[in-house]
C-alpha cells in the first residue's frame, strides 16, 4: 500500500542540518566521541531527511546547555515567535496582559523534550508544534478555560516532546499540529 503525501514525515531543513553538524563537531572538540564516530555521524547528519533520523545522528550527544532557561516576558501587548528561530531546551513565556503565540512549526528544535512554562495573566495563548510533536499538558494549570488540544490520531516516532507547564489565569491556551 503507498503511503499518501499527508503520511509522510516532514523532510528537515538546511538550519536543521547546520545545527546537527555543528553539535557533532563540537562534540568531537570537546572528546565525547570519537574520529571515527564523527565520520560515521557526520555522513548520517548529511544525508537523512526526516527529523527523527536526524535525532539518532545525535543520540547520545551530551545536552546543549541542557540548563539554561531562555524567558520572554512582557507585561502587555503581543509576544509572537514563528518562521525559523531556535527553540530553547527550556522556554518560560510570561505575559500578564496580552496575547501570546508561538509557532513551532519551522522552528529549529534541537531537543528531544522541550518544556515551554507559560506564566499568563490574561489573554489567549496559541501554540503550534511540529506535524510529529507529541505533547503534553499535564502541568498546567488553567483557572478559566481549559486547554483547547486534539493529539494527532497517529504520531509518528522521532519527534520531539514539547511539554507544556505553568499556570494560566483568564485566557485560553489552543495548541494545534502544523498542517505540513
Amino acid at each position: 500500500m503507498t503511503a499518501l503525501p499527508d503520511d509522510r514525515p516532514p523532510l528537515i531543513g538546511e538550519d536543521e542540518r547546520d545545527t546537527a553538524v555543528r553539535r557533532l563537531q563540537e562534540a568531537y572538540a570537546e572528546g565525547h566521541i570519537s574520529h571515527e564516530d564523527l565520520d560515521e555521524r557526520l555522513h548520517q547528519a548529511l544525508t537523512v531527511k526526516t527529523h527523527g533520523e536526524l535525532v539518532s545522528a545525535l543520540a547520545s550527544l551530551p545536552e546543549e546547555n541542557a540548563g539554561a532557561t531562555s524567558t520572554i516576558a512582557a507585561a502587555g501587548g503581543r509576544i509572537r515567535r514563528r518562521g525559523v528561530w531556535r527553540v530553547p531546551r527550556s522556554l518560560k513565556v510570561e505575559s500578564a496582559f496580552g496575547r501570546v503565540h508561538l509557532d513551532l512549526s519551522r522552528a529549529v528544535i534541537e531537543h528531544s523534550v522541550v518544556d515551554i512554562e507559560l506564566q499568563l495573566g490574561t489573554g489567549r495563548a496559541k501554540i503550534t508544534v511540529p506535524r510529529d510533536a507529541i505533547v503534553d499538558v499535564e502541568d498546567l494549570h488553567t483557572g478559566w478555560k481549559d486547554v483547547l488540544y486534539k493529539p494527532r490520531r497517529r504520531s509518528r516516532p522521532g519527534g520531539p516532546r514539547i511539554r507544556i507547564n505553568g499556570a494560566m489565569g483568564f485566557g485560553r491556551l489552543k495548541i494545534r499540529h502544523a498542517r505540513r
